[in-house]
């Protein structure tokens, strides 16, 4: 009998361990920013890796690439592979920062909640149930005797929500992957070709006026809140022009034929502390989300020529602007398709859907995938956990214990050295 359905039947039968492990990693606060946990992350990660033979590199990222008012704390990236080398390398990318919990929860956060086969808590979905549904599968393979026919390298990295210098870069970039193919896990629980993606910019702003009693009549006041209004009214006609701009990019099944456009939002204003005080400073953050049809050092002069272009029509005492994060596009990564038949092929072993099921699109969020591309790495693989309504980034995000099996199923086959039985079930 083929080993690949008896250790298919182990996640199942493991269910208890993993979601125990599931509900430690949950617990384990990465919020990014500040993305100071990443050092008791790797910790419990070396922990829970260890017993199935891995061997583990930390790598930090320079601070001097990274530093920025949002970010403190150690970078640990850890790189965890079989001791015994023995195959092929398969890369396995999880990013291990969330997003901060932020408001509404109506169960907490940093805690696993069960209810039914729903898994609420923050990076249930986006993205440490990913990690859990990876544990399941590799403990799975062993307690199954499963020969494997490619050695997981696992790369869980840092700072994807947002940092200036996200891991997987460091480590593309210090050619470290260490792997033919790579499975990005930051995608979706749906039969999905993964067309790639735009970029994204964060930039902030800093706006300096003159701190004075809100009652004093005399002018020497500077009220750097009302000063930055200029500054928003140039980057709200830039948002005009550049959500005109069209991608050719395949668009979701969702937008029912509506394509993606380029966008820029203003997501973040800071200034002031009480009514008695005029501001003297007022923070501004603005996203851009850049298509694979544009540039992205074009789409950050566009940005600053609309600040200088504000700024000029006001009197504020002092103006800076800083880049604090950066993604670039991704661009035709299905592109040969010389991996992708057999991870199609175990996506439906594990999630029990046709081929014909799938489309092909793309996104207008964006991924670190881009700087893996740039190293040389042209095909990636997307699964994961993400689907339209389960409130990745907002209150009482979930998964499912369904789709983390799922998931854990299909990395056992592709990883498997035995054929895939498509259609579900084996």
């Amino acid at each position: 009998m083929p080993n690949l359905p008896r250790a298919a039947a182990c996640i199942a039968e493991g269910e208890a361990f993993w979601l125990g492990a599931f509900g430690r990693l949950v617990a384990c606060d990465t919020s990014f920013p500040p993305g100071a946990g990443y050092p008791a992350f790797a910790d419990l990660l070396e922990e829970l890796f260890a017993p199935l033979g891995f061997g583990f590199r930390r790598v930090e990222v320079p601070e001097a690439l990274w530093r920025t008012p949002e970010a403190h704390g150690r970078r640990v990236n850890l790189v965890a592979e079989p001791i015994e080398r023995r195959h092929p390398g398969c890369g396995i990318y999880v990013h291990t920062d969330t997003v901060p919990p932020g408001e509404g929860w109506t169960r907490p956060p940093f805690a696993l909640t069960r209810e039914g086969d729903t898994l609420f808590g923050r990076g249930t979905a986006d993205m440490k149930g990913t990690i859990a549904a990876t544990l399941a599968a590799l403990t799975a393979a062993r307690d199954a005797g499963l020969t494997l026919a490619r050695d997981p390298v696992l790369l869980f990295c840092t700072d994807e929500e947002g940092g200036l210098y996200p891991g997987v870069r460091y480590l593309a970039e210090q050619r470290l992957l260490g792997c033919e193919e790579l499975i990005c896990l930051n995608g979706g629980a749906v039969p999905r070709i993964w067309a790639g993606c735009f970029g994204s910019l964060d930039v902030a702003i800093e706006v300096t006026g003159r701190a004075v009693h809100s009652g004093d009549p005399s002018p020497h006041g500077i009220n750097a809140i009302e000063e930055a209004i200029t500054i928003l009214d140039a980057l709200l006609a830039l948002k005009r022009r550049v959500q005109a701009r069209v991608s050719a990019l395949p668009p979701p099944p969702w937008l029912e034929g509506r394509p993606l456009t380029a966008r820029l939002n203003i997501t973040g204003i800071q200034g002031g502390a009480k009514g008695s005080a005029l501001p003297g400073r007022c923070r501004i953050l603005v996203n851009r989300r850049v298509m694979p049809e544009e540039s992205m050092e074009a789409a950050l002069a566009e940005i600053g020529d609309a600040i200088t272009e504000g700024a000029a029509r006001g009197q504020a005492l002092g103006l800076s602007t800083q880049l604090v994060g950066r993604l670039d596009p991704v661009v035709d990564p299905d592109a040969g398709g010389r991996f992708w038949p057999r991870w199609q092929q175990a996506l439906c072993f594990g999630f029990g859907w046709a081929p014909e099921d799938f489309a092909r699109y793309g996104a207008s969020s964006s991924s670190d995938m881009g700087f893996v591309q740039r190293a040389g790495i042209p095909e990636i693989l997307l699964g994961g956990l993400s689907r339209p309504d389960n409130r990745t980034h907002g209150p009482d995000e979930f998964t499912t214990v369904g789709d983390v099996t799922s998931l854990a199923r299909a990395l056992l086959a592709y990883l498997s050295d035995e054929p895939i039985l498509t259609g579900g079930i084996a």
